[in-house]
């Protein structure tokens, strides 16, 4: 069926041409949009509108069409005896999907409705593909992620949710240059994997013959900048990790990352708190939100002891060993994660998400977090057990992690010491820990998931709800003309 749909466009194309008409014109002037018109409408006024045509009805010798552009729906009306024989014959022609130029002026039908009645119509683009005309949530989930430019093109909320990225990502820029932040931009290839725990994609360069990994994170280039006297940075970077899919995990995602030279986690907090809370007024223009049906103070933010949380849980202490935790976890019914048959640092690190549900009707700072699974962080000078570490949850999701930031070199080499015990051909990274050496100031480091932030605020249940282009298996060969031909 979809075969003979596309036949039928080719063969109405190859007419077009026929006729001497160019189906693929390189420009077109263009006056006015949709929103403009109807905003600020006037009768008989010439306008010059582009878009793709969302609907045709024909009625003999006239025609009503839709088409939308970038900010809308324009409804255009046709006659013959206006444009002629000639631009009528191509009009017939015409499908919806294709793009077109309508030249014309205004004028309001008796349904009070802006039209455009055409004096001249030029083909812009033909689609030789018919659009789907309906969609139905999660039916048709699969088809909308991998075909985002249709999904984008049939459900204007979808464009709404990306439009609405970008202004939070904007207001982030706004409110971090305002700091006297400077934004900067670190390698995506690394000759180490660090700066983050996370499994890394692996490449190869063959210009210098050398195996390098995608940044997991950009802390470790971030910080060379603190020695480098660059005392406040921050970073809006792609980074990839080589692990699962799930509605909050994509191996390509986009963080905010930001050093701050003098200051510590609890600056850092304060400065989640501020950029949060910015993008709410900025962005929202309230602090009170819904995510999975849940409503959401950001006028309230709390403080929770994971060390707490863990004893009263689990009766884990910071200094209990990995035989005692696989006990107490036992005890607990817990299925513990085991990597080479150790517990892995995933897993530790997971039980604040997954087993320690914090599903409070405000943000909540996870703080007190054990010093052995924070490498690059500093130990707390009261119990060096714990680190000077915070993980923001908002509606059971983490959405940052900070820390003030380990400058001390020697103490850094031991800690990287222990973790490549801990990991298999774990390498250390010398040109960072030798960047420490020339001197590092005190410093708080803040990392923020943007597409997590998009989630929460633009309360979408899945992270490839909010990523234009998600990671997807394999496509299925007869997808999309299924869901054409259903259609």
């Amino acid at each position: 069926m979809i075969d003979e749909l596309i036949e039928q466009r080719i063969k109405k194309l190859q007419e077009i041409k026929a006729q001497g008409i160019c189906a693929y014109p390189a420009k077109f002037i263009r006056t006015h949009y949709a929103s403009f018109i109807r905003e600020n409408f006037k009768e008989k006024e010439s306008v010059c509108c582009a878009g793709r045509i969302m609907a045709l009805r024909s009625h003999g010798k006239s025609i009503f069409g839709d088409i939308k552009d970038n900010t809308g729906r324009m409804q255009f009306y046709i006659k013959k005896d206006i444009i002629g024989e000639d631009a009528f014959l191509l009009v017939n022609k015409l499908d919806v999907g294709d793009i077109i130029g309508v030249r014309g002026e205004l004028f309001m039908t008796h349904t009070q409705e802006p039209t455009i009645l055409a004096k001249g119509v030029e083909l812009l683009a033909k689609g030789l593909r018919p659009l789907p005309e309906k969609w139905h949530g999660l039916k048709d989930v699969e088809v909308r992620y991998r075909k985002r430019y249709l999904d984008l093109i049939v459900n204007p909320s979808v464009k709404d949710v990306f439009i609405f990225r970008s202004k939070i990502i904007k207001a982030i820029r706004t409110f971090l240059d305002a700091q006297s932040y400077l934004e900067v931009e670190t390698p995506m290839m690394h000759s180490l994997a660090g700066g983050a725990a996370g499994k890394p994609f692996k490449t190869h360069l063959d210009a210098l013959e050398m195996d390098l990994y995608l940044r997991v994170a950009p802390e470790l280039y971030l910080k060379k900048l603190l020695v480098g006297d660059m005392e406040k940075v921050y970073e809006i970077n792609r980074s990839f990790r080589n692990e699962g899919l799930s509605t909050r995990h994509n191996p390509e995602f986009t963080m905010l990352e930001v050093y701050t030279a003098f200051a510590d986690y609890k600056d850092m907090m304060e400065l989640t708190r501020n950029i949060i809370t910015y993008c709410a007024d900025n962005v929202l223009g309230k602090r009170e939100l819904t995510f999975h049906d849940q409503k959401i103070d950001l006028n309230t933010w709390e403080e929770i002891s994971f060390a707490k949380l863990m004893r009263e849980r689990f009766d884990i202490g910071p200094d209990d060993g990995e035989s005692e935790w696989l006990e107490k976890l036992k005890k607990k019914n817990v299925k513990v994660e085991l990597k080479k048959g150790k517990i892995s640092r995933t897993f530790i690190l997971n039980l604040i998400s997954d087993l320690i549900e914090i599903n409070s009707d405000h943000p909540v700072f996870i703080t007190d977090i054990y010093t052995e699974l924070c490498p690059l962080a500093k130990k707390k000078r009261d119990n060096p057990a714990l680190s000077e570490r915070f993980e923001l949850f908002i509606g059971g999701m983490e959405v940052a992690n900070a820390y003030s930031e380990l400058n001390d070199p020697l103490e850094q080499r031991e800690r990287f010491l222990q973790q490549a015990k801990e990991e298999d051909n774990a390498k250390i990274d010398e040109d960072f820990i030798e960047a420490l050496e020339f001197g590092m100031p005190p410093a708080g480091g803040l990392g923020i998931g943007i597409d997590r932030l998009v989630m929460l605020f633009a309360n979408q249940p899945c992270i490839k709800d909010v990523i234009l282009f998600p990671q997807l298996k394999p496509e299925l060969a007869e997808e999309y003309e299924q869901e054409t031909e259903n259609n």
